[in-house]
């Protein structure tokens, strides 16, 4: 099969796929349905849908009635117009079932941790979090936790933690998440690199850093 890839910019432009969100590589979507059993029976009519297209997305179900969707194309790695084709289908299918999508809900999330040698501790982590390795990021195989990535440091961090957690949310979502980390107590360390990220910081130093797929070249 011949896929033809879109970027995120391209993505963010198409119309009819306003219920999603491109975040970390996938695009996701939130529905909450009228019921458990309503969200049961979307969920089948998004597997049905699914199989007709050969293209299968990662679907969560949560009670009361909310549906997580998250798709990508495996064989690529990436985005492709197979899954703005899907997407459009299950925003259908959830409008027909009276399912509201809530894209400020959608997020993804992942755990950096700082080192001076990453081929010294990922082992480690790798063991202790039952994950696989894809390109030096151990992710989890059942893709259900978050990925771990390791980042490089050019000299020891002084302070006593040695990671700080990632957080990407859709770029329309940032400075409500950053504001509100803030109202909670936290501190702005830095927005050199925004809308890439915000690098912000609890009362204790422990860092975290809100993402988007803006500004990354």
């Amino acid at each position: 099969m011949e896929y033809t890839p879109v970027s995120a910019d391209e993505f963010d432009q198409t119309d009819g796929i306003g219920d999603w969100r491109f975040v970390l590589g996938a695009i996701r979507a939130d529905f909450v349905a009228l019921s458990f059993p309503a969200a049961a029976e979307l969920v089948v009519a998004i597997t049905e849908a699914a199989e007709r297209l050969v293209h299968h997305p990662d679907v969560d179900v949560r009670y009361p009635g909310r549906v997580r969707v998250l798709l990508t194309t495996h064989a690529t790695g990436g985005l492709t117009t197979l899954d703005v084709e899907l997407a459009r289908e299950i925003s259908q299918l959830a409008a027909a079932s009276n399912a509201t999508p809530m894209t400020a809900d959608v997020q993804g999330i992942e755990v950096a941790i700082d080192t001076m040698d990453a081929d010294r501790i990922r082992p480690f982590w790798a063991a202790v979090l039952g994950y696989g390795e894809d390109r030096g990021v151990l992710v989890d195989p059942f893709r259900s936790g978050p990925a771990f990535w390791f980042q490089q440091m050019d000299e020891p961090r002084p302070e006593r933690n040695r990671f700080h957690v990632d957080v990407s949310v859709p770029h329309d979502v940032a400075e409500q998440r950053i504001a509100a980390a803030l109202a909670a107590g936290g501190t702005l360390v830095s927005d050199r690199r925004a809308n890439a990220f915000w690098v912000l910081a609890d009362a204790d130093g422990n860092e975290a850093c809100i993402c988007t797929w803006q500004d990354r070249g």
